[in-house]
């Protein structure tokens, strides 16, 4: 690691590790181990080369779900076995979401054929307690109890943000999965409250975390529950299972959509490039492409619409951001000449900023781009 150097370790788990981040209180490492277990531990094997693949996994789905707008702890992978997260209270609370019917569900509600559908799925809350085996918890006992995390009490709009997020997580990983042929049939994940309050999907997302059945086939499951119904445990079945991890991490990689959209950042003068420069910096934290070019609406305008051109017939999603003060014609010309999305964006200071708000708005009928 060249950016985060880790210190103390904060908390060991059955299968992972975590770590205070010595140059930034506001962060801490999670390494996993080599280690599967089942059971609330009670049945344990080494597994080399587990933990490389989880950290693999759990970074692929919490790439996804940061993409499709979920806030999420992660941050960024460090090493095969390790990543950096938001350091977090964590809320001590498993959230299971269930589309079908099977497993301990089936345990606890005796007459419910195995494979009955939930629509919607069918969410609940466990306490996490190992040694009373994580009993299952109501809403009324989740909200009661008030748990106090970063300065943070969870109370009933805590309980219906965590609710209706592991809904949404669910969702979108059910929906990546089907583009696999492959079922998601329960997941249960854990919520964090970071150091400003907010309430973060937090810890692991890995094979542990859900049961998978390619072709919707429970014969071909994929994930943990292949390992718990081993009643002896063979070097031959652990080789099986770390071959069934090693494919939902390959299978990831299709998962998550290629980033293919494009910001073009448009100044109307070179002497515009360091207000530009602060606007690709931006986008390129969200993980989007950019360009810088230069054009005069007033100036060049054929120009201006020659480089127009360029971006309506290529086959990736454009947006637009034009960045020119005073007589800001740029952001107007952009937008009445294209159906792409014109941002404007100029470069304001004290001694002009009503010159260009007005410039900006004060245009044609038909022609207004965004303001930002």
């Amino acid at each position: 690691m060249k950016e985060y150097k880790y210190g103390q370790l904060i908390i060991e788990g059955k299968t992972k590790k975590v770590y205070e981040v010595l140059n930034d209180s506001t962060l801490c490492l999670l390494e996993s181990k080599d280690r599967i277990t089942a059971g609330d531990g009670e049945k344990s094997h080494d597994l080399k080369g587990k933990a490389a693949i989880s950290t693999a996994t759990t970074a692929k789905v919490f790439q996804l779900l940061n993409e499709a707008g979920i806030k999420t702890a992660f941050v960024k992978v460090v090493n095969d076995t390790a990543f950096i997260a938001q350091k977090c209270d964590m809320v001590p609370i498993e959230w299971v979401t269930r589309r079908l019917a099977t497993g301990s569900f089936l345990k606890r509600h005796q007459g419910v054929p195995e494979g009955y559908r939930f629509n919607p799925p069918l969410q609940e809350t466990f306490f996490k307690d190992d040694a009373n085996h994580d009993p299952q918890w109501s809403e009324e006992q989740v909200i009661s109890i008030g748990f106090k995390l970063n300065g943070l009490t969870i109370g009933k709009d805590e309980f219906d943000i965590m609710q209706r997020t592991s809904l949404v997580v669910f969702e979108v990983l059910e929906k990546a999965w089907a583009t696999r042929n492959c079922a998601l049939i329960d997941m249960k994940i854990e919520f964090g409250v970071n150091q400003n309050h907010e309430i973060l999907v937090a810890d692991i997302i890995d094979s542990d975390s859900w049961r998978l059945w390619p072709s919707g086939d429970k014969r071909l499951m994929k994930d943990k529950q292949v390992y718990r119904n081993l009643a002896t445990v063979t070097q031959e079945d652990l080789d099986t299972v770390k071959r069934n991890f090693e494919w939902v991490a390959d299978q990831l990689d299709f998962l998550i959509p290629p980033t293919n959209s494009l910001v073009v950042i448009l100044m109307g003068s070179p002497s515009d490039e360091d207000h530009c420069k602060t606007i690709a910096k931006h986008v390129k934290s969200l993980g989007l492409k950019f360009q810088l070019r230069v054009c005069s609406a007033h100036k060049g305008t054929e120009e201006t619409l020659r480089i127009l051109a360029e971006y309506e017939g290529i086959h990736t999603k454009v947006v637009l951001i034009a960045v020119a003060g005073r007589s800001n014609g740029l952001g107007p010309v952009l937008s009445g000449n294209t159906s792409l999305p014109v941002i404007n964006c100029p470069p304001f200071k004290p001694e002009n900023i009503s010159q260009d708000l007005w410039s900006s708005i004060n245009v044609p009928s038909g022609n207004l781009p965004t303001i930002v």
